[in-house]
Protein backbone atom coordinates (compact mmCIF):
# COMPACT_ATOMS: atom_id res chain seq x y z
CA UNK A 1 0.00 0.00 0.00
CA UNK A 2 3.18 2.38 0.95
CA UNK A 3 4.50 1.64 -2.47
CA UNK A 4 1.10 2.57 -4.36
CA UNK A 5 0.58 5.98 -2.44
CA UNK A 6 4.61 6.69 -3.21
CA UNK A 7 3.70 5.89 -6.59
CA UNK A 8 0.52 8.12 -6.77
CA UNK A 9 2.36 10.69 -5.28
CA UNK A 10 5.60 10.66 -7.45
CA UNK A 11 3.00 10.87 -10.47
CA UNK A 12 1.03 13.94 -8.93
CA UNK A 13 4.01 15.61 -8.40
CA UNK A 14 5.20 14.78 -11.90
CA UNK A 15 2.31 16.13 -13.65
CA UNK A 16 2.67 19.74 -11.25
CA UNK A 17 6.37 19.92 -12.39
CA UNK A 18 5.34 19.33 -15.96
CA UNK A 19 2.18 21.65 -15.93
CA UNK A 20 4.06 24.65 -14.48
CA UNK A 21 6.97 23.83 -16.58
CA UNK A 22 4.21 24.22 -19.90
CA UNK A 23 2.94 27.35 -18.22
CA UNK A 24 6.09 28.87 -18.11
CA UNK A 25 7.71 27.60 -21.60
CA UNK A 26 4.05 29.22 -22.67
CA UNK A 27 4.97 32.24 -21.48
CA UNK A 28 8.65 32.65 -22.30
CA UNK A 29 6.97 32.14 -26.07
CA UNK A 30 4.67 34.84 -25.68
CA UNK A 31 6.68 37.43 -24.23
CA UNK A 32 9.22 36.55 -27.04
CA UNK A 33 6.32 37.00 -30.00
CA UNK A 34 5.48 40.24 -28.91
CA UNK A 35 8.92 41.17 -28.96
CA UNK A 36 9.68 39.63 -32.36
CA UNK A 37 6.43 41.46 -33.49
CA UNK A 38 6.82 45.10 -32.05
CA UNK A 39 10.77 44.62 -33.44
CA UNK A 40 9.19 43.67 -37.05
CA UNK A 41 7.22 46.48 -37.45
CA UNK A 42 9.66 48.87 -36.39
CA UNK A 43 12.45 48.04 -38.64
CA UNK A 44 13.41 50.06 -41.36
CA UNK A 45 11.72 47.56 -44.01
CA UNK A 46 8.47 49.17 -42.59
CA UNK A 47 9.55 52.87 -43.45
CA UNK A 48 7.96 54.47 -40.34
CA UNK A 49 4.52 53.26 -41.85
CA UNK A 50 3.03 56.78 -42.59
CA UNK A 51 -0.47 56.54 -44.50
CA UNK A 52 -0.26 55.82 -48.03
CA UNK A 53 3.01 54.91 -48.22
CA UNK A 54 4.21 50.82 -48.99
CA UNK A 55 5.55 50.96 -45.50
CA UNK A 56 2.00 51.33 -43.94
CA UNK A 57 0.88 48.84 -46.76
CA UNK A 58 3.12 46.46 -45.63
CA UNK A 59 2.29 46.71 -42.14
CA UNK A 60 -1.47 46.45 -42.74
CA UNK A 61 -0.81 43.06 -44.89
CA UNK A 62 1.41 41.89 -41.79
CA UNK A 63 -1.39 42.23 -39.63
CA UNK A 64 -4.56 41.43 -41.74
CA UNK A 65 -2.31 38.02 -42.40
CA UNK A 66 -2.07 37.69 -38.66
CA UNK A 67 -5.55 38.38 -38.20
CA UNK A 68 -6.00 35.21 -40.30
CA UNK A 69 -3.53 32.75 -39.30
CA UNK A 70 -5.20 33.47 -35.66
CA UNK A 71 -8.53 32.59 -37.05
CA UNK A 72 -10.37 35.65 -36.45
CA UNK A 73 -13.56 36.47 -38.11
CA UNK A 74 -14.41 39.44 -40.21
CA UNK A 75 -17.19 41.71 -41.37
CA UNK A 76 -18.68 42.02 -44.44
CA UNK A 77 -17.84 45.28 -45.86
CA UNK A 78 -14.12 45.91 -47.19
CA UNK A 79 -11.81 43.30 -48.09
CA UNK A 80 -11.35 40.62 -46.25
CA UNK A 81 -9.81 42.66 -42.50
CA UNK A 82 -9.46 45.58 -44.34
CA UNK A 83 -11.69 48.75 -44.51
CA UNK A 84 -10.65 51.88 -46.16
CA UNK A 85 -11.39 55.40 -46.07
CA UNK A 86 -10.91 58.58 -47.77
CA UNK A 87 -10.08 61.83 -46.16
CA UNK A 88 -8.48 65.07 -46.90
CA UNK A 89 -5.58 66.97 -44.80
CA UNK A 90 -4.80 70.18 -43.67
CA UNK A 91 -3.20 71.09 -46.71
CA UNK A 92 -6.37 69.38 -48.63
CA UNK A 93 -3.89 66.51 -50.03
CA UNK A 94 -6.13 63.51 -50.43
CA UNK A 95 -5.27 59.84 -48.92
CA UNK A 96 -6.30 56.49 -48.20
CA UNK A 97 -6.44 54.88 -45.34
CA UNK A 98 -6.88 51.08 -44.39
CA UNK A 99 -8.45 50.05 -40.78
CA UNK A 100 -7.63 46.58 -40.03
CA UNK A 101 -10.56 44.69 -38.44
CA UNK A 102 -11.54 41.46 -37.14
CA UNK A 103 -13.47 39.76 -33.76
CA UNK A 104 -13.97 36.80 -31.91
CA UNK A 105 -17.44 36.04 -31.64
CA UNK A 106 -18.27 35.53 -27.30
CA UNK A 107 -21.13 34.72 -25.40
CA UNK A 108 -22.63 37.99 -25.61
CA UNK A 109 -23.72 40.07 -28.32
CA UNK A 110 -21.97 43.58 -26.40
CA UNK A 111 -18.88 44.07 -27.72
CA UNK A 112 -15.50 45.34 -26.50
CA UNK A 113 -12.93 47.02 -29.23
CA UNK A 114 -9.48 46.48 -28.27
CA UNK A 115 -7.56 49.65 -30.82
CA UNK A 116 -4.25 50.72 -31.68
CA UNK A 117 -2.68 52.55 -34.05
CA UNK A 118 -0.33 51.40 -36.82
CA UNK A 119 0.65 54.48 -38.23
CA UNK A 120 3.46 56.30 -37.66
CA UNK A 121 5.68 59.63 -39.16
CA UNK A 122 7.35 57.98 -42.13
CA UNK A 123 10.59 59.49 -43.36
CA UNK A 124 11.56 62.94 -43.49
CA UNK A 125 14.80 63.43 -45.59
CA UNK A 126 16.91 61.00 -44.69
CA UNK A 127 15.68 59.77 -41.32
CA UNK A 128 13.26 56.78 -40.44
CA UNK A 129 10.64 57.58 -37.84
CA UNK A 130 10.54 53.78 -37.12
CA UNK A 131 7.71 54.57 -33.81
CA UNK A 132 8.60 51.28 -31.86
CA UNK A 133 6.93 52.88 -28.92
CA UNK A 134 4.78 55.26 -31.02
CA UNK A 135 2.75 52.93 -31.89
CA UNK A 136 4.65 48.83 -32.81
CA UNK A 137 4.52 48.36 -29.27
CA UNK A 138 0.02 49.16 -29.25
CA UNK A 139 -0.11 46.45 -32.27
CA UNK A 140 2.05 43.84 -31.28
CA UNK A 141 0.51 43.86 -28.05
CA UNK A 142 -2.90 43.41 -30.17
CA UNK A 143 -2.07 40.70 -31.99
CA UNK A 144 -0.87 39.07 -28.71
CA UNK A 145 -4.39 39.42 -27.02
CA UNK A 146 -5.93 38.34 -30.53
CA UNK A 147 -3.75 35.22 -29.68
CA UNK A 148 -4.95 34.67 -26.45
CA UNK A 149 -9.23 35.01 -26.97
CA UNK A 150 -8.45 32.90 -30.09
CA UNK A 151 -7.54 30.12 -27.83
CA UNK A 152 -9.92 31.24 -24.67
CA UNK A 153 -13.23 32.22 -25.73
CA UNK A 154 -14.36 35.45 -24.37
CA UNK A 155 -17.53 36.51 -23.01
CA UNK A 156 -17.57 39.45 -24.82
CA UNK A 157 -17.66 39.18 -28.14
CA UNK A 158 -14.37 41.43 -28.99
CA UNK A 159 -13.68 43.04 -32.09
CA UNK A 160 -9.74 44.03 -32.90
CA UNK A 161 -9.16 47.41 -34.47
CA UNK A 162 -5.94 48.31 -36.37
CA UNK A 163 -6.13 51.80 -36.85
CA UNK A 164 -4.42 53.61 -39.79
CA UNK A 165 -3.69 57.73 -39.70
CA UNK A 166 -4.07 58.29 -35.91
CA UNK A 167 -1.22 60.72 -36.42
CA UNK A 168 -2.92 62.82 -38.82
CA UNK A 169 -6.22 63.44 -36.55
CA UNK A 170 -7.58 59.98 -35.81
CA UNK A 171 -8.44 59.77 -39.46
CA UNK A 172 -9.11 55.57 -38.69
CA UNK A 173 -10.60 55.66 -35.32
CA UNK A 174 -13.06 58.64 -36.78
CA UNK A 175 -13.95 56.20 -39.47
CA UNK A 176 -14.82 53.37 -37.69
CA UNK A 177 -16.98 55.30 -35.28
CA UNK A 178 -18.86 57.14 -38.35
CA UNK A 179 -19.26 53.97 -40.46
CA UNK A 180 -18.94 51.16 -37.67
CA UNK A 181 -19.43 47.45 -39.22
CA UNK A 182 -21.76 46.85 -35.57
CA UNK A 183 -24.07 49.24 -33.95
CA UNK A 184 -22.79 51.50 -31.62
CA UNK A 185 -25.22 50.94 -28.64
CA UNK A 186 -23.44 47.16 -28.83
CA UNK A 187 -19.91 48.40 -27.45
CA UNK A 188 -19.75 48.73 -24.02
CA UNK A 189 -16.33 50.09 -23.97
CA UNK A 190 -13.07 50.56 -25.88
CA UNK A 191 -9.69 49.68 -24.69
CA UNK A 192 -6.54 51.64 -26.22
CA UNK A 193 -3.16 51.19 -26.29
CA UNK A 194 -0.77 53.71 -27.54
CA UNK A 195 3.17 53.81 -26.45
CA UNK A 196 3.23 51.46 -24.06
CA UNK A 197 6.99 49.80 -23.93
CA UNK A 198 9.30 52.80 -23.05
CA UNK A 199 9.28 53.92 -19.49
CA UNK A 200 11.96 53.86 -17.22
CA UNK A 201 10.13 54.53 -13.78
CA UNK A 202 7.91 51.30 -14.94
CA UNK A 203 4.93 53.79 -15.01
CA UNK A 204 2.06 52.74 -17.29
CA UNK A 205 -1.05 55.09 -17.18
CA UNK A 206 -4.76 54.11 -17.57
CA UNK A 207 -6.72 56.94 -18.60
CA UNK A 208 -10.35 57.03 -18.53
CA UNK A 209 -11.93 56.20 -14.69
CA UNK A 210 -11.50 60.13 -13.95
CA UNK A 211 -14.56 60.18 -16.78
CA UNK A 212 -16.08 56.74 -16.36
CA UNK A 213 -15.35 55.67 -12.32
CA UNK A 214 -17.33 52.19 -12.68
CA UNK A 215 -14.30 51.38 -14.53
CA UNK A 216 -12.17 51.99 -11.87
CA UNK A 217 -12.73 48.51 -10.35
CA UNK A 218 -11.60 46.38 -13.01
CA UNK A 219 -7.98 48.03 -12.57
CA UNK A 220 -7.55 48.45 -9.23
CA UNK A 221 -8.59 44.43 -8.50
CA UNK A 222 -5.73 43.46 -10.21
CA UNK A 223 -3.11 46.38 -9.42
CA UNK A 224 -1.40 44.46 -6.92
CA UNK A 225 -1.10 40.88 -9.08
CA UNK A 226 1.10 42.87 -11.73
CA UNK A 227 5.20 43.40 -12.20
CA UNK A 228 3.87 47.43 -13.14
CA UNK A 229 2.97 50.25 -11.47
CA UNK A 230 -0.77 50.90 -12.45
CA UNK A 231 -1.43 54.86 -12.55
CA UNK A 232 -4.45 55.77 -12.41
CA UNK A 233 -4.67 59.85 -14.33
CA UNK A 234 -3.99 62.01 -17.36
CA UNK A 235 -7.75 62.37 -17.52
CA UNK A 236 -8.17 65.38 -15.00
CA UNK A 237 -8.51 68.77 -15.89
CA UNK A 238 -8.31 69.46 -12.32
CA UNK A 239 -4.61 68.03 -11.61
CA UNK A 240 -2.64 70.35 -14.03
CA UNK A 241 -1.11 66.99 -15.93
CA UNK A 242 -1.92 66.51 -19.60
CA UNK A 243 -5.55 65.21 -20.63
CA UNK A 244 -4.71 62.78 -22.78
CA UNK A 245 -8.71 61.82 -22.82
CA UNK A 246 -8.84 62.68 -26.62
CA UNK A 247 -4.94 62.29 -27.67
CA UNK A 248 -5.49 58.87 -28.57
CA UNK A 249 -7.83 56.74 -30.65
CA UNK A 250 -10.16 56.36 -28.07
CA UNK A 251 -10.74 60.24 -28.51
CA UNK A 252 -13.04 58.81 -31.58
CA UNK A 253 -15.02 56.95 -28.87
CA UNK A 254 -15.14 59.26 -26.49
CA UNK A 255 -17.01 61.94 -28.52
CA UNK A 256 -19.46 59.08 -29.48
CA UNK A 257 -20.23 58.81 -25.54
CA UNK A 258 -18.41 55.20 -25.36
CA UNK A 259 -16.61 54.60 -22.30
CA UNK A 260 -12.62 53.79 -22.86
CA UNK A 261 -9.44 52.95 -20.80
CA UNK A 262 -6.33 54.11 -22.60
CA UNK A 263 -2.98 52.75 -21.27
CA UNK A 264 0.42 54.22 -22.40
CA UNK A 265 3.31 56.25 -20.85
CA UNK A 266 4.41 59.96 -20.20
CA UNK A 267 6.23 61.14 -22.90
CA UNK A 268 10.20 60.61 -23.17
CA UNK A 269 13.13 61.68 -25.19
CA UNK A 270 12.51 59.42 -28.20
CA UNK A 271 8.43 60.63 -28.78
CA UNK A 272 8.30 61.26 -32.09
CA UNK A 273 11.74 61.31 -33.19
CA UNK A 274 14.23 59.11 -35.15
CA UNK A 275 15.11 57.40 -32.20
CA UNK A 276 12.31 55.63 -31.12
CA UNK A 277 13.56 52.45 -32.61
CA UNK A 278 13.31 48.81 -30.74
CA UNK A 279 16.68 49.18 -29.36
CA UNK A 280 15.19 51.48 -26.84
CA UNK A 281 12.39 50.61 -25.64
CA UNK A 282 12.73 48.41 -22.27
CA UNK A 283 11.75 44.91 -23.30
CA UNK A 284 11.29 43.73 -19.69
CA UNK A 285 8.89 46.63 -19.09
CA UNK A 286 6.98 45.86 -22.19
CA UNK A 287 6.21 42.13 -21.48
CA UNK A 288 5.01 43.29 -18.39
CA UNK A 289 2.79 46.27 -19.50
CA UNK A 290 1.64 43.71 -21.93
CA UNK A 291 0.72 41.39 -18.91
CA UNK A 292 -0.75 44.01 -16.66
CA UNK A 293 -3.18 45.06 -19.57
CA UNK A 294 -3.91 41.60 -20.22
CA UNK A 295 -5.17 41.25 -16.76
CA UNK A 296 -7.35 43.97 -17.04
CA UNK A 297 -9.05 42.90 -20.07
CA UNK A 298 -9.61 39.44 -18.36
CA UNK A 299 -11.00 41.22 -15.17
CA UNK A 300 -13.64 43.63 -17.69
CA UNK A 301 -14.08 40.26 -19.75
CA UNK A 302 -15.55 38.04 -16.57
CA UNK A 303 -16.55 40.43 -14.08
CA UNK A 304 -18.12 43.35 -16.52
CA UNK A 305 -19.84 41.01 -18.45
CA UNK A 306 -21.30 39.40 -15.78
CA UNK A 307 -23.04 42.72 -14.49
CA UNK A 308 -24.59 43.10 -18.03
CA UNK A 309 -26.04 39.56 -17.57
CA UNK A 310 -27.29 40.29 -14.11
CA UNK A 311 -28.40 43.53 -15.92
CA UNK A 312 -30.42 41.75 -18.06
CA UNK A 313 -31.72 39.28 -16.11
CA UNK A 314 -33.36 42.17 -14.13
CA UNK A 315 -35.36 43.54 -17.55
CA UNK A 316 -36.71 40.05 -18.03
Amino acid sequence: MLTILHRFSFLILFFCVSCCASVKENAERQDAQVLKDLKVLSSDEYEGRKTGTAGAEKAAAFIADRFKSLGLEHFPQGEDYIQTFQFDDKEGTSYSGKNIIGYIPGKLKEVLVISAHYDHLGKVGDSIYNGADDNASGIAALLQFAAYFSENKPNFTIVFAAFDAEEMGLRGAKAFVENPPIRLDQIKLNINMDMISHNDKNELYVCGTYKYPQLRRYVEDIKDEVKVKLLLGHDDPNTGHDDWTNQSDQGAFNAKDIPFLYFGVEDHKDYHQPSDTYENINPKFYVEAVDAILNVIRNIDNKFSSQIQIDKNKVM
